[in-house]
């Protein structure tokens, strides 16, 4: 429990000012003011939440990636947004090379379907793949016509082929 928190008042969630119980707005910043056990009970809550993001010594983990440190971190804070706690371990005998040492990624086993989820999001957000428009993906190759046309050459060529025979662009 904090001090300074007193749970009969009243306190900015933007700027920590401390208010009357019986005022509502915050003068500096204009918004709704929480009440301080409302405040007390978010940070019991926050707290709990920290404590999960440990993983227990012989708790079952798997590897996820296997990569640089500052890749590993990064995915690691990418977990710990979505409270997925994570450990950076090394391989076995590992020898740091000219690039660096490759570190392991590695989460509790029960967390797996969730991580693994959690990382396909961030991989499709971080290459722009969540904007690509794939409504006419199947409409560049269509098995049901006699003929095909590339996108890449324009050259013409029996839908029986899978890749184009001028370019080789596989459909496939």
């Amino acid at each position: 429990m904090d001090p300074a928190i007193d749970p009969e008042h009243n306190y900015c969630p933007r700027c920590g000012d401390e208010y009357r119980a019986d005022i509502e707005t915050c003068a500096a910043c204009g918004i709704g003011l929480l009440r301080g056990a409302h405040l007390l009970a978010r940070q019991a809550e926050q707290r709990q939440a920290s404590r999960s993001l440990a993983i227990e010594p012989g708790a079952p983990v798997v590897t996820v990636h296997k990569g640089p440190l500052l890749q590993i971190k990064a995915l690691q804070a990418t977990l710990q947004d979505r409270g997925l706690p994570s450990l950076v371990a090394t391989e076995d005998g590992a020898a740091c090379g000219c690039r660096g040492a490759e570190l392991l990624l590695q989460v509790r086993e029960s967390d797996l379907s969730e991580v693994m989820a959690a990382l396909a999001e961030e991989y499709r957000r971080s290459t722009g793949l969540a904007d690509h428009d794939t409504r006419f993906a199947g409409a560049v190759y269509n098995t049901e016509e006699a003929e095909a046309v590339c996108p890449a050459c324009g050259c013409r060529f029996a839908t029986s082929l899978a890749a184009c025979p001028d370019c080789g662009l596989c459909f496939a």
